[in-house]
């Protein structure tokens, strides 16, 4: 995983180290992104899944160019020993997997760090730069 940089603020005091510029962390949902979407009420589909080729092969591209690959998913604690073991079985290179996000999308991250989203929408390849209109905090 990449080393952190130390940063500081204007008057010299430590803050939350970052990433080099040149690896991106990513946050990466898996039910309806990278496989299927199985929702926590049917737990037998979490092993019978299967997971999208084209996400398969990027993600761990992303993974062996040196950035960070986290799997954050609506599953449950309860659900994690399955999730592992899907993510392990067909070959998903990552570094860390949360569980638990918030059910029902809609989602507004709000951060003192820079965050780009990309919503999903059928097809994992590498991503591109495109201008679009946010939402950002009036000044």
């Amino acid at each position: 995983m990449a080393n952190l940089e130390e940063t500081f603020d204007k008057d010299g005091n430590a803050i939350s180290p970052q990433l080099p510029s040149d690896v991106k962390n990513y946050l990466i949902d898996i039910d309806g992104t990278i496989t299927e979407d199985v929702p926590n009420e049917e737990p037998e589909r979490m092993v019978t899944c299967e997971p999208f080729p084209d996400a398969l092969e990027i993600t761990n591209k992303w993974y062996d160019e040196g950035h960070i690959i986290t799997y954050f998913t609506s599953r449950t604690e309860a659900h994690r020993e399955v999730t592992t073991a899907w993510l392990d079985k067909h070959g998903f290179k990552y570094h860390g997997l949360l569980m638990g996000k918030p059910r029902g999308g809609n989602y507004h991250w709000i951060d003192n760090h820079l965050v780009k989203a990309t919503r999903y929408k059928g097809k994992f390849t590498d991503l591109v730069v495109r201008q679009k209109s946010i939402e950002v905090f009036e000044k």
